[in-house]
């Protein structure tokens, strides 16, 4: 994510789903292709490269403009509706491949396995909000108890002083094959008011050099649970980003929403194939990106829970959102389906694998 956080006007790009009914089983529920408005959101000022967060701008155009619910409910591991695709016989491991199962205790193990797990200030979020190991922790999945879930939190008080967010990074080498993450949606609080624009994330991203950088790449999930940046009902926004410049903001990107509740759990894969970018969401193709903000250079994986600039509501008592995240796998110059990716991550986990880094 980067840049800033106010919405703009700018048309939409259609959403690449061939009929209504796929929208409406896969993509959300009750799935719009757009709206007059267009997301942003805020540029790391801490000096740390892998801090940029995914945001949502101009749909395949330039835009030059200064930028100005369901109930909760507990993780379950039985409600993504992608087929395993496995069987009897042993399904085969790619040979490159990134797979991380969080089965950790604690945030501080994850750096061995490569995962900077993000602490101090800066964008994206709330002006003067910091940033918190200590928000990234583990616990076992209700629903499997061979099982363990990462959970992310973000809190606030209603200021950047009393607000705290959580974002985790692996750099690696990552451009062209299968990004794919297990990632649980909450539409409320866990405790306090709500009603705050909140953000949910998995993303990749390459640092912004400098203002309008044709080599930064973008590739974002963002769940917006309580709206934001133009839209006042739960979103997905799906961007896939050419560059940016801060200081005034331009933004050249393009995006799908998808207006609709995403609560609960959620398979996010991306294809990045030779020259397209392919979003699905619980194995149904949602978007479709290409031409000049097909990603040109190396990119991070990365999760973080943010609060949108200007989006807190007008209560300063605290409340404590989250998202849960199961697993993460990417897989180096092979473009696999949904339901290959969920074969192999099955049949990575029988095999009691926790974690694998052969595409680096």
């Amino acid at each position: 994510m980067s840049c800033a956080d106010n919405p703009k006007g700018v048309p939409l790009t259609k959403l690449c789903i061939p009929a209504l009914l796929t929208l409406l089983s896969a993509c959300g529920g009750s799935g719009s292709s757009g709206s007059d408005s267009a997301p942003t959101s805020s540029q790391a000022s801490s000096g740390d490269t892998s801090s940029s967060s995914s945001m949502v701008s101009s749909s395949s155009a330039i835009s030059s403009s200064i930028p100005s619910s369901s109930s909760h409910s507990s993780p379950s591991s039985t409600s993504s509706s992608i087929a395993s695709g496995s069987s009897s016989s042993a399904v085969a491991i790619s040979e490159n491949v990134l797979f991380d199962d969080f089965n950790y205790t604690d945030s501080t193990q994850m750096p061995t396995n490569g995962w900077y797990v993000r602490t101090g200030g800066g964008g994206p979020g709330i002006s003067g909000a910091s940033w918190s190991a200590g928000y990234v922790s583990f616990l076992d999945d209700p629903d499997n108890n061979s099982n363990r879930l990462m959970r992310m939190r973000a809190s606030t008080a209603g200021n950047g002083a009393t607000t705290v967010q959580s974002q985790i990074t692996h750099d690696g080498n990552y451009l062209r094959g299968t990004y794919a993450a297990r990632m649980y949606f909450y539409n409320e609080p866990t405790s306090g008011t709500d009603g705050d624009q909140i953000v949910e994330t998995f993303y990749t991203i390459t640092p912004l050099e400098f203002s309008m950088d044709p080599d930064y790449g973008e590739i974002d999930f963002e769940y917006l649970a309580n709206g934001g940046w133009g839209q006042s009902q739960p979103t997905m926004f799906l961007t896939t980003w050419e560059t940016y410049q801060p200081d005034p903001w331009i933004a050249d990107n393009t995006h799908t929403t998808l207006v609709a509740d995403h609560t609960g759990w959620r398979t996010l894969v991306v294809q990045v194939d030779e020259d397209q970018v392919r979003y699905y969401i619980d194995g149904i193709l949602c978007a479709t990106h290409g031409g000049k903000y097909y990603p040109e250079t190396a990119m991070s994986i990365n999760f973080n829970i943010w609060f949108i600039e200007g989006g807190l509501i007008n209560s300063s008592s605290e409340r404590v959102y989250q998202q849960d995240v199961d697993w993460v796998y990417f897989v180096d110059q092979e473009v696999l389906s949904p339901q290959e990716v969920q074969a192999q991550v099955e049949q990575l986990q029988m095999d009691s694998v926790v974690f694998r880094n052969s595409a680096n």
